[in-house]
């Protein structure tokens, strides 16, 4: 079974801009932040942040949960490929179901 690689947030951005015919210049004086900060997001090279998913979110009409989530999936799936916690020994048990 082969793993997937993560998705940057910023991907999905670049999608929904070309769909909606939106340039990285038009959406970062829309929202007031630095052309450099959507083409760095754009490019992989950024993280959204809160203030950044509350500005796009208003901009394109999402909630700025979206981005946000997007942005923690992104975190976590590139931590657990990262990351080896196999070491790590609990300290309290997993609760059984």
């Amino acid at each position: 079974m082969t793993v997937a690689e993560p998705v940057h947030p910023g991907e999905h951005l670049a999608e929904i801009m070309e769909e909606m015919g939106i340039t990285q210049y038009r959406l970062a004086k829309t929202i007031g932040v630095p052309q450099m900060r959507i083409h760095d997001i754009v490019h992989c090279r950024r993280s959204i942040t809160a203030d950044t998913a509350l500005r796009i979110g208003q901009a394109l009409g999402m909630t700025p949960d979206f981005w946000l989530n997007l942005q923690r999936m992104y975190d976590l799936d590139v931590a657990r490929a990262t990351t080896d916690v196999s070491a790590i020994e609990p300290l309290i048990a997993a609760p059984r179901s």
